[in-house]
């Protein structure tokens, strides 16, 4: 998947969300986390983006086929179809993650996901039912703007 959707992305710091479809339970092979299986759904994926680049180098790091996986992110970004990402400069990538717990339909798939480093989370990866549209609980972020990789693949 070529990753120019990111270019229109600042290079500031921030936080952001990965929206992630799996179509059938997977594996997902990060040992301190015991290999978790997550089941079919739709993921969402909270990260900050504070180093050099920012949110498009972060960004651009995720959607770039090949990479070397680094964090336990990479991982199931390897086994998942990424939809869409939400960019939120100057964004906490906790507080995104209990934005979207208030949502009925969240559920934690795997607790320490990607928060190994957070004394305040249990995870920041948030799972939902495969029907779970992104674009019904983004626009409650205020600021939010949710960049789809492929315009069909976000509904």
């Amino acid at each position: 998947m070529s990753s120019g959707w990111c270019k229109a992305l600042t290079a500031a710091p921030g936080a952001y969300i990965l929206w992630l479809d799996l179509d059938a339970a997977t594996d997902v092979p990060v040992q301190r986390l015991g290999n978790p299986v997550l089941p079919a759904g739709r993921y969402a994926y909270c990260g900050s983006a504070r180093g050099t680049g920012g949110l498009r180098a972060r960004l651009d790091r995720h959607g770039r086929p090949g990479r070397r996986p680094h964090w336990h992110i990479d991982h199931l970004l390897d086994r998942s179809r990424l939809l869409a990402a939400l960019a939120v400069p100057d964004g906490d990538e906790c507080a995104l993650k209990a934005f979207l717990e208030t949502d009925r339909r969240a559920f934690v798939p795997a607790p320490g996901f990607g928060s190994s480093d957070c004394r305040t989370c249990d995870s920041h990866l948030i799972g939902f039912r495969q029907d779970t549209d992104p674009s019904e609980i983004v626009p409650r972020w205020q600021g939010a703007r949710l960049l789809p990789i492929n315009e069909a693949s976000v509904a």
